[in-house]
C-alpha cells in the first residue's frame, strides 16, 4: 500500500520515514508521546543490563527520530546505565568496532562479573567476622581464647581475699 501511494519515479522512501508514518497513522499521539517521555526519563536503576535493554529496545521504537544513527543509539544507552557499569560503558561505547549488540553483551558480563565479585567480597568479609566472634568486643580479645573457661584471674583473687580465711566456728 505504502508503494502505491507514491507518485511514479519517486525515490525509494527510507525507513525511518516509513517507521514514522506507520506509527503517526497507528499509533495515537497521546500514547506515542507517553512512550517517549518515558525513554527520554530511563533509566537501569534495580533492572539488570539485559532487563534495561528490553525496555529500552520496545521503547526506542516510538523514538526513532531521536536516535537516526547507532551512535546516538548507543549514546543513549549508556546515559541510563547504573554506576555499576558506567566506567566501562563510557570506555566501550568510544570503540569503533561496537555496535549496540556487543556494547549490550559486553556491559551483561560486566554487571555478572561485578556483581560476583561483590558477592566473593560479601561472604568473605560475614566469614571473617563470623569465623572470630571475639573480634567484635572488648579490642579483640575474646573469653574463648587461652583455654580458660572459669572466671577470669582478677575475679578469682578479689573473691579469695573477701572470704574470710581459716575455719570460722
Amino acid at each position: 500500500m505504502w508503494e502505491d501511494s507514491g507518485e511514479e519515479g519517486s525515490p525509494l522512501v527510507r525507513w525511518s520515514e516509513f517507521a514514522d508514518a506507520f506509527m503517526d497513522h497507528f499509533l495515537p499521539a497521546k500514547t506515542k508521546s507517553a512512550h517517549a517521555t518515558e525513554f527520554e526519563n530511563l533509566k537501569q536503576g534495580n533492572k539488570s543490563v539485559w532487563e534495561y535493554h528490553m525496555v529500552f529496545a520496545h521503547l526506542s521504537k516510538y523514538v526513532i527520530h531521536m536516535m537516526p544513527t547507532m551512535e546516538a543509539r548507543m549514546h543513549g544507552f549508556v546515559q541510563g546505565l547504573s554506576p555499576l557499569v558506567i566506567n566501562e560503558a563510557a570506555t566501550t561505547a568510544l570503540n569503533s568496532n561496537m555496535n549496540y549488540g556487543k556494547m549490550v553483551a559486553f556491559f551483561q558480563a560486566t554487571e555478572t562479573r561485578k556483581l560476583k565479585n561483590m558477592m566473593e567480597q560479601e561472604g568473605s568479609s560475614k566469614a571473617r567476622s563470623a569465623g572470630n566472634p571475639g573480634d567484635s568486643f572488648g579490642g579483640g580479645r575474646s573469653a574463648f581464647r587461652g583455654g580458660s573457661s572459669g572466671p577470669s584471674q582478677s575475679f578469682v583473687q578479689s573473691s579469695a581475699s573477701a572470704q574470710p580465711s581459716g575455719p570460722s566456728q
